[in-house]
Formats: structure tokens, C-alpha cells, sequence
């Protein structure tokens, strides 16, 4: 009986090579249909270095002034002011669709040439949208429909705040101290024009005169002269058929960022910035805000402790009133007397260099990465439909 042969030792097994673990991919969305078209653009360049190295996948999604979705290259630096020209998005990219169908990949690439290639799954989107047709619900009301989370509030949310006259009816009905308004809207300056001018003047000089639903100070009028009223309303119409009118409140200008509570806890608030505009500006207007950097921001503002806290719980009080998510900046006048006044609350906030929100967070002890890192967690924690 022959001796079994003894077994081949078996080859030392190849050390396994380690798999990176895929990262959270995040499509930022950025331009847009409104007024505020190049704001978002810069807000985005800046966005965008800050998730360099990450741990997040950027997929950079332009939206064109005439409404086109187009892959962009996420170059930061064409995204900038420079030399005071604005930036814009080119519409030559890939052409995107988004599938408002939760069953299948939402970002599809369409060329003319090709059958639409799906361009993969998205975990989370960054509609970093100012203004109309973005910030407004209407793509928030997109990216429900499509089952994708996103960074920000949701449909009635961002609609509210995006309309002055319907955000502040509900500050006030929520208790919140908001300064004298008058609300015009399209119907009644066609078929009653006197008595909508009548409204204004009942106000005082002197009058702001807004786009119901614009932002970054666009379109707006400062009325010291009634004779310069009905002009002022027209220049607002070209961006809105919505105008709202607001008394002055003479005093000081200061902002508040709120954050969406991690795990479930109540939101947070930032320390307190204020505004001081040159007076070369009559107002904190558009080229005070991003052009000839004349502004000054005092992060934090120079306040008692006792005002700086009421304030920061009025700007969690609306952003609960509101039913605000994810983030927002809350606009105040403070008095002369030392009361505060709620102006407005915006939903998306700007990331720009100039933007408060960023520099309020710097200043609480959250930098611009982690800022941005915080609000992509929270949304990709945040359940899908109703909340």
C-alpha cells in the first residue's frame, strides 16, 4: 500500500488591498433664473474650494439665466467677481436632466447626439439658489418629487420666506415684532393704482420699495420724495409683479445665522453681526454688499449681552415660525431705544466672501469647511417625504 502524498503547501494568500470607501456625493446646484443669478455663482466657487479633499464627491450642476441644467467643469475661479464683471453660467456643458421619479438615478445627461446617459446616483443636492426658481420651493418641490435630499427648507418654507408680504404675516402672526408694511400687489396696482400709492404713503417718508420676492437688494428703492413713489414701484415690478413697501426703522442693522439642531436638538443660533454701510451708499444695496467693499461687518456686534441673547432667540423663534431646516440668516433693525425688529428671513443664505452667514458661524466657532460639512450631514440625516 503506497504512502499518500503529503499535501502542497498552499501559497501564502495576497495581502488584500484595501477599498477606499465611496464618498457621500453631493450635486451643487448653482446660477439659476433670477436676479440673483451671479451671486450664486460666487457663492458656489466658494463652496466649492471649500470641499476640496473632502469627504464628499462635488458634482458641479449649472443652471443657465435662460433655466438650461448643464454639467459645469467646477472651475472656482470663473466663478468669481473679477474686476467688478459678474460671473455667469455658460450654457456649453453637457445638458442635464433631473428624473422627478424616486424608482431611478435622478441626474441624467442628455446630448443631442447620444441616448441620455444616467450620470449616477446622488446622495444629497446643495441648492445653492438665489432668488425665483430656486429658492423659492420650486426646486425644492423638484427634489421631492425625485425622492433626493437636500440642504435647506422645504416647500412651504422657502416659498414663505421667499415672499415678504406672506414671511412677514406669518412673523406676526407668531407674535415676532416686525416694522409697518404695505403689500401691492399686481391685481390691484392694474385696477387700482391710487389707493395702492395711498397705502405706501400712509407709512412715512422715508419708504423702501422691494420685489416682493428678490433678494440681494435688487430692485429696491429708497423713497425720500413721494414724488418719486410710483417710479420706485415700477422699477420694483421689473423683477416682480409682488411689491412691498417698508417704513423705515431708523436704528442699527444686524443679522443672525440659525443652524438645524444635529440629532434632533432645537436649532442654534450664531453670534450677532452687524452691517455698517459707507454712506457713500444710501443703503446697504447691491454694490455695497459685493462691489467696491466699502462695508464694513462687525462680527460680533458691539451689543449688551442681554440684547444680543433676546435677539438670538427671536432669530430661532423665526425660524421655527417658518418651519425652517437646515439653515437660515435672520435680518433685524435694532431701534434706537435698543428694541429689535425682525426685517426678513432668508432661507439661502449667501457664501460669499462678503456674506454674513459664513463670517456669524467663523465667529460661533464653526469655520467655512465645517460649516459646509454640518449642513450636507444634516440633510443627508433628514427622512424623505413628509417631516
Amino acid at each position: 500500500m503506497s504512502t499518500p502524498a503529503a499535501p502542497t503547501p498552499a501559497a501564502p494568500a495576497e495581502p488584500a488591498t484595501p477599498v477606499e470607501p465611496a464618498k457621500p456625493r453631493v450635486a451643487l446646484l448653482f446660477g439659476g433664473r433670477s436676479s440673483e443669478h451671479a451671486v450664486s455663482c460666487v457663492s458656489a466657487g466658494c463652496v466649492l474650494r471649500a470641499l476640496e479633499g473632502s469627504r464628499w464627491e462635488v458634482v458641479p450642476v449649472g443652471i443657465t439665466l435662460e433655466g438650461r441644467w448643464v454639467l459645469s467643469e467646477g472651475d472656482a475661479d470663473a466663478l468669481a467677481i473679477t474686476d467688478g464683471t459678474l460671473p455667469e453660467v455658460a450654457g456649453d456643458g453637457p445638458s442635464l436632466l433631473l428624473a422627478a421619479d424616486p424608482t431611478t438615478p435622478p441626474l441624467v445627461v442628455r446630448d443631442p447626439a447620444d441616448v441620455p446617459a444616467v450620470l449616477g446616483a446622488v446622495d444629497v443636492v446643495l441648492p445653492l439658489l438665489h432668488g425665483t426658481f430656486g429658492e423659492d420651493g420650486t426646486v425644492q418641490g423638484l427634489l421631492e418629487l425625485a425622492g433626493v435630499r437636500y440642504v435647506g427648507s422645504g416647500v412651504f418654507a422657502s416659498a414663505a420666506a421667499m415672499d415678504k408680504g406672506h414671511m412677514k404675516a406669518a412673523l406676526v402672526a407668531a407674535g415676532l415684532p416686525v416694522g409697518p408694511y404695505a403689500l401691492v400687489t399686481d391685481r390691484e396696482w392694474r385696477s387700482d393704482r391710487a389707493g395702492a400709492l395711498d397705502r405706501v404713503r400712509a407709512l412715512g417718508l422715508p419708504v423702501f420699495v422691494k420685489p416682493a420676492r428678490a433678494g440681494s437688494s435688487v430692485g429696491i428703492t429708497k423713497v425720500s420724495d413721494w414724488a418719486d413713489l410710483e417710479g420706485a414701484v415700477e422699477l420694483a415690478r421689473r423683477h416682480d409683479p409682488r411689491v412691498i413697501a417698508e417704513a423705515m426703522v431708523p436704528g442699527r442693522e444686524i443679522e443672525v445665522g440659525v443652524l438645524e439642531g444635529e440629532d434632533g436638538a432645537a436649532p442654534e443660533a450664531s453670534v450677532v453681526a452687524e452691517i455698517h454701510v459707507d454712506p457713500a451708499h444710501e443703503f446697504y444695496d447691491f454694490a455695497a454688499k459685493y462691489l467696491d467693499g466699502s462695508t464694513r461687518i462687525n462680527v460680533p456686534a458691539d451689543l449688551p449681552p442681554g440684547v444680543a441673547d433676546e435677539v438670538r432667540a427671536l432669530a430661532v423663534r423665526a425660524f421655527d415660525a417658518l418651519g425652517c431646516e437646515g439653515l437660515a440668516r435672520v435680518d433685524f433693525f435694532l431701534a434706537a431705544d435698543g428694541t429689535p425688529v425682525l426685517n426678513e428671513v432668508n432661507t439661502m443664505p449667501g457664501f460669499t466672501p462678503a456674506s454674513v452667514f459664513p463670517q456669524a458661524w467663523a465667529a460661533s466657532g464653526v469655520d467655512y469647511p465645517a460649516l459646509v460639512d454640518r449642513l450636507l450631514r444634516t440633510a443627508l440625516a433628514r427622512p424623505l417625504g413628509l417631516r
